[in-house]
């Protein structure tokens, strides 16, 4: 027999049992295509780190070193049972101790969370481990080029500090990335060994503060996967919402396990959780964090898919039935209030209040129901016009919801055209694409390019034409992205309708 853990479950299991039996037992939540991580029991390896904790009778606060480390090596074993011997509003000492290193009399720039070593009387003996708490210049009888690093979390800890306070422990943050044995696979049939450790997903708490930010995420895991999109020491993010936007909810420090959305600048929208300690920043609202499986974040790679479930999970009733609907809300304790087609056959199309944890904190969700033959069906295409779609699912808020609304604006003949509700055209440019060669397919939908003046257009036409696009423009000026499942639907809609738009896979 083996022993092994399962997203913290133990078993005990046959020799050359495989992944899939340790899954099957345990009744672990796995999703076919996902990665599973394992890690080796024992299997960590010492390795030189540039950070380091700092543990004292404030709190713990990290350190992150810069080039030759040999001063902080020779010398940081020196401080830990030390009390902070001076303190200014520029700076806390520690200290002394006796060192040998080698001082220069004169002033330095110091930056505020600086971490260097100083002297009293310009004596080695009299060595001092500082920080600065703000920028200024001064002199500490400190080796030339005193910085030997930088704090990157717990500056709330620094600012804190006082004269009294005692340093208790100094130790390496050892990296997950140091670990000798440890595997990532998609392959159940993995043969296990003795003392092996996996994870199969990582699951998040939300937070009430964040509804906007919690939203966001939860549309992001709409299908229980995190992709890694880009990776780092740091962190993992996953960009599928790049470009959506998201308020600045919830200021806190990003935390080992944090998951934050990032509400300004380049990446708007990108989605992180944090493998390590970093500070808090006015540009990522911390919308959660994980509870379970943070290992799994920690060892994955680029290129990963993971799997992943959260508390609360999303109530998003857009698309369902409201007999569907209700069904769910009632074993979730919540209550429905139907308006517009109320019968049971009708679909939802907005729901208010519009995030998950306000519709919980309510209690309740108001939705608005429409006849089923107001949705229309499309498949796209992802491979020809990948561009488009970005720009099309953007302006239906397709890449967050079921449904997308899409009004008609004018119809002619065999012609429907529509524009999107949000204005969308600055998000990105819409260049030819999966342009038309011959002739364009009745039902396929079509988008004016930038090589026409009305560009952002969408049209969809119930008859195969081989001289005009789907918005009545030239082969050049039509980007087509897909086709209508059922064309015949659109008869009878009339300028200031609007449909529905349902992405089917």
């Amino acid at each position: 027999m083996i022993s092994i853990e399962i997203n913290g479950q133990k078993l005990e299991l046959d020799e050359k049992a495989l992944l899939k039996d340790a899954i099957n037992a345990s009744k672990a939540l796995y999703i076919p295509g996902t990665t599973i991580g394992i890690i080796k029991t024992g299997a960590k390896v010492e390795e030189a780190t540039s950070e380091y904790k700092i543990q004292t009778t404030k709190g713990e606060f990290k350190i992150e070193l810069f080039g030759d480390h040999t001063l902080w090596t020779k010398s940081n074993h020196l401080f830990p049972n030390v009390k902070a011997h001076w303190e200014t509003r520029n700076a806390i000492a520690f200290g002394p101790v006796a060192t040998d290193i080698n001082i220069q009399r004169a002033e330095q720039k110091y930056n505020r969370y600086d971490v260097f070593l100083g002297t009293g009387g310009y004596d080695p003996e009299n060595t001092y481990l500082m920080v600065a708490k703000d920028k200024h210049v001064s002199d500490y009888g400190s080796p030339k080029d005193a910085v030997i690093g930088k704090v990157i979390s717990g500056k709330g800890i620094v600012a804190n500090l006082k004269q009294g306070d005692s340093i208790l422990k100094i130790e390496p943050v050892i990296k997950w990335e140091t670990l000798l044995d440890k595997n990532l696979t998609q392959d159940i049939n993995t043969v296990l060994e003795d003392g092996m450790k996996i994870f199969t997903y990582f699951h998040v708490e939300l937070i009430n503060e964040s509804p906007e930010g919690a939203e966001h995420f939860l549309a992001l895991i709409r299908r229980k996967t995190f992709n890694v999109d880009t990776f780092s020491n740091s962190f993992i993010s996953d960009n599928i919402l790049v470009g959506e936007g998201c308020p600045y909810e919830h200021w806190d420090a990003r935390s080992e396990g944090s998951v934050a959305v990032r509400t300004d600048g380049q990446g708007n929208g990108r989605v992180y959780i944090y493998k390590e300690d970093r500070t808090s920043s006015p540009v990522h609202s911390i919308a959660g964090h994980v509870s379970r499986g943070i290992e799994l974040v920690k060892i994955a790679s680029a290129g990963n898919k993971l799997a992943v479930t959260s508390d609360p999970e999303r109530v998003m009733v857009q698309g369902m039935t409201f007999i569907d609907a209700e069904k769910i809300l009632d074993a979730r304790g919540l209550k429905l209030e139907r308006s517009g087609y109320t019968a049971d056959d009708g679909i939802i199309v907005e729901q208010d209040p519009d995030t998950t944890i306000g519709i919980i904190n309510e209690g309740g969700v108001r939705a608005l129901g429409v006849r089923a033959d107001k949705i229309i069906n499309v498949q796209f295409y992802d491979d020809l016009a990948p561009i488009t779609l970005d720009f099309f699912r953007h302006s239906l808020r397709l890449k967050d919801r079921p449904l997308g609304p899409l009004p008609v604006i004018y119809t002619y003949e065999n012609t429907f055209l529509f524009k999107s509700e949000k204005e969308a055209e600055a998000y990105k440019e819409i260049n030819p694409e999966n342009t038309p060669k011959s002739k364009v397919i009745a039902g396929e939908i079509g988008v004016t390019n930038q090589a026409a003046k009305r560009y952002g257009m969408v049209g969809i036409k119930l008859l195969d034409d081989e001289k005009y696009g789907p918005t009545g423009e030239k082969f050049e000026c039509t980007n087509i992205i897909g086709k209508v499942l059922e064309p015949q639907r659109l008869k009878g809609f009339k300028v200031g309708d609007i449909i529905y738009i349902r992405e089917v896979y």
